[in-house]
């Protein structure tokens, strides 16, 4: 039997309004209206003041698409639906010029790859650019916010830091440079995408604890994106469950752990344990822990449940349409047949 995570000692999620609400969002790729493939379908969530929502599925779920369709950084020949509101702003009507002003500095993008970092200057400079885009300062004042960033995201020896290259820095040490970026402006909302995910395990679980101690000192609210749920352990306070574009289920983090309700849930779930907790006598010969069957099709996914060929408890009526949510409780959410009223 698992051991639950600790519950989270944050206030009541409920007691904010939301600082971010996704209604009714979907995306799709293709101008045209016959040709096109569904990305995103029937999002529907909120993020808190305060809070760390974790969004987790397996790589092309479409987690990322979620991340850039909210900032609004999608290629033109995409298609966005449905509505967006920030602090009540909504971004999908915004001009360019105004979603400028969110982006980076309201809402922030922590990549998975720190190879977007520019390789010809040196990092300090780069920091120094984010905060040259939002703020007219006299220029010491850029280099002493830069270097309070450094010491932020806990950087030793921040001066040799400040002027390197970031081909002159470990992995680790550029993916805190790209955290120092994101929260340059003070963001109320950061977006991290994977943030571990080019990491090596004694590296990423340093940086899970650096986001853990900011997550407590600044209070920012985080939307905190993954494929393996140990990452969000520690971290979040509720799960969202991404499979082919939609949002299967969402929950607290204690809920979704002790009892998972989606079938795609259990199998991560099961992976994630599996990978944590391996039996020493079989390390060498045990395979790595999967989910079963083929990733959907997404050219097919809005005719039937996209995870019926590849469920255990699959039903006749999974093959003949979409499972509407299901709202089993205020941040209780479930998408499949199993749970028809």
């Amino acid at each position: 039997m698992r051991n639950s995570p600790a519950t989270p000692r944050q206030h009541d999620p409920l007691a904010t309004p939301p600082l971010l609400e996704v209604r009714n969002l979907a995306v799709f790729m293709g101008a045209n209206a016959d040709h096109r493939i569904g990305l995103l379908a029937d999002i529907d969530f909120d993020v808190r003041t305060g809070e760390t929502v974790g969004l987790l599925g397996e790589s092309g779920a479409g987690k990322t698409t979620l991340a850039l369709a909210i900032l609004r950084l999608l290629p033109g020949s995409n298609r966005v639906e449905g509505s967006i509101e920030f602090k009540g702003v909504p971004l999908l009507t915004l001009k360019e010029k105004e979603l400028q002003k969110i982006r980076g500095s309201q809402i922030s993008l922590v990549h998975q790859d720190s190879s977007v970092l520019n390789p010809v200057l040196r990092v300090g400079d780069q920091i120094v650019e984010v905060l040259r885009a939002h703020f007219n300062w006299a220029r010491p004042q850029y280099r002493e916010r830069a270097m309070s960033l450094l010491q932020e995201v806990e950087m030793r020896d921040a001066e040799r830091i400040y002027a390197s290259f970031p081909h002159q820095l470990s992995g680790g040490q550029r993916q805190r440079i790209a955290l120092a970026q994101a929260l340059a402006c003070q963001p109320a909302l950061v977006i991290a995408d994977e943030p571990t995910a080019s990491l090596d395990p004694g590296t990423a679980s340093e940086m899970l604890a650096l986001l853990a101690r900011l997550k407590r000192r600044l209070h920012t609210s985080f939307l905190l994106i993954s494929h393996d749920f140990s990452v969000l352990t520690d971290l979040a306070d509720r799960i969202m469950i991404m499979y082919a574009g939609r949002i299967v289920e969402q929950g607290s983090r204690g809920e979704v752990w002790r009892d998972p309700l989606h079938p795609y849930t259990s199998a991560l779930l099961k992976c994630s344990v599996l990978l944590q907790t391996p039996n020493d006598r079989d390390v060498g010969k045990c395979r790595m822990p999967t989910v079963a069957g083929q990733p959907a099709d997404f050219s097919s996914t809005s005719r039937c449940c996209a995870f019926e060929n590849r469920c255990p408890d699959r039903m006749r009526i999974c093959g003949t349409r979409v499972p509407e949510e299901k709202h089993l409780s205020d941040v209780r959410t479930v998408r499949c047949f199993k749970f028809r009223s």
